[in-house]
């Protein structure tokens, strides 16, 4: 029996309760490299997917199945073939793919009819739906070279996707599809991805695969991650990248993390199955493990609107129960939500802080600057000061000050300086709380 220890857990799960409330109703099309069946985590990571699926997350599958049809081709002494980093599909390597096919569609059925008591399965009741919903068309003849049975997505039947998943299914597609007249054509588990992502317009499109993401350095595989790229950067890293061969290639999953962001698709993961719950992390944390790529960058530092009370206190609590801040009342920030700068990422608050001018005294209090545990070390902090004094310095004001009793030393090393409370200006000084005994300082707006 595992232990379950409030102090961390109970923080945990409020934490991630923003990403559940925004991911409620939303589609994700998933698709997985083969190697992370062929490595052994299927099992784990259907549990993952039941996590999505319990919390009202709409799921399409895709998989993929590169070494389980090179096994099958080794089986048969068969040599692989590839040009332009797509397999040339002749008819044994069709013969391959349709076995490792009915394989991959067997081993994730049973992954997903997991039942056992104490597990992420119990009572999923998970139904696995998949069909011909995939037409596709020949890749044909390429600088000579002939594709044979290889094909591209021609269409996606995504009415018929989006009933299945209304009804509470997993939609599984393979990599397969089919021309008018019945041919059968080998399709990459990317195209089909993003193809499937695009017609749906889903919410998401999470690759897991065999890369950590997008390395900061591409010259550099083993470089730190990239996060999050706007599709701009995306775009401008991938018109220098060379054409890809390899999967662990950097332009390899990027080319299609792309076309599926230009569709419309909001935001695109590429993400390890190396890590246990990359899936999740990614959806449910700050950062995530993998590389974001979005339309747009995410993180917005704004003025606060009525729409962000709720962030605002959720944030703001926890600082107010510990001391740190002086407790707000929900009225009291209603009235005042025009005095507040916050920052935001992906719909949620991480950070804020109020500037409440004194005209007469040509300054202004700088209250409640406030970053989210999840995210402190990373500069928001920083960006939301600058923030304030660039609307204090617009109202024509001469300085910023700000009361504490814990965190001088933060304001110290960013330019602020100790005076008396009596430097106060009049009207703050009446409801200065001496018992409280805060620290006053304040910073010259240059």
């Amino acid at each position: 029996m595992s232990l379950v220890f409030p102090h961390t857990f109970v923080p945990w799960f409020r934490s991630v309760a923003p990403y559940i409330h925004a991911h409620r109703g939303k589609t994700f099309v998933v698709a997985i490299a083969g190697e992370l069946v062929a490595a052994g985590k299927l099992a784990t990571f259907a549990q993952d997917l039941a996590i999505l699926h319990a919390m009202g997350i709409k799921l399409v599958l895709v998989h993929g199945f590169r070494p389980q049809v090179e096994e099958q081709l080794k089986v048969k002494g068969h040599i692989s073939r590839f040009s332009h980093g797509m397999r040339i599909t002749d008819t044994v390597a069709l013969d391959c793919a349709q076995e490792a096919a009915g394989q991959m569609r067997y081993e994730i059925e049973a992954a997903f009819s997991q039942g056992l008591p104490n597990t992420p399965m119990a009572h999923a009741q998970i139904r696995v739906v998949s069909g011909n919903f995939i037409t596709a068309r020949p890749v044909g003849i390429l600088d000579g070279v002939d594709f044979q049975h290889t094909g591209l997505v021609r269409r996606i039947d995504a009415a018929g996707i989006r009933k299945a998943v209304d009804f509470g299914a997993l939609v599984m597609l393979s990599p397969f599809g089919f021309s008018p007249t019945g041919e059968a054509f080998n399709l990459s588990m990317e195209d089909v991805a993003a193809s499937a992502a695009d017609a749906l317009q889903a919410d998401k499109l999470i690759y897991v695969t065999e890369v950590k993401g997008i390395p900061l350095n591409p010259a550099d595989p083993n470089s730190e991650i990239d996060t999050e790229l706007a599709l701009a950067d995306a775009k401008k890293l991938l018109a220098n990248l060379p054409n890809p061969v390899q999967p662990t290639d950097t332009a390899f999953y990027l080319q299609h993390a792309v076309k599926a962001c230009e569709a419309g698709v909001e935001r695109v993961h590429i993400v390890p199955f190396s890590v246990d719950g990359s899936v999740l992390m990614e959806s449910f944390t700050h950062d995530g493990v993998g590389t974001m790529i979005v339309d747009e960058k995410l993180e917005s530092l704004r003025e606060a609107t009525a729409d962000d009370i709720g962030g605002i206190l959720q944030l703001i609590d926890p600082f107010e129960r510990n001391g740190t801040l002086v407790k707000r009342d929900r009225t009291e920030i209603e009235r005042d939500i025009d005095h507040y700068t916050v920052i935001e990422h992906d719909g949620v608050i991480f950070g804020c802080a109020a500037l409440y001018p004194y005209p007469e005294a040509r300054t202004a209090e700088m209250s409640a600057l406030t970053v989210s545990p999840d995210v402190q070390g990373q500069g928001d902090g920083e960006r939301i000061l600058k923030r304030v004094e660039q609307r204090a310095k617009a109202s024509g004001l001469d300085s910023i000050f700000v009361l504490t009793t814990q965190t001088m030393h933060w304001f110290i090393k960013r330019g602020f300086a100790q005076v008396d409370p009596d430097w106060l200006p009049e009207a703050r000084k009446r409801k200065y709380n001496w018992d409280r005994r805060s620290q006053v300082l304040v910073k010259k707006l240059p």
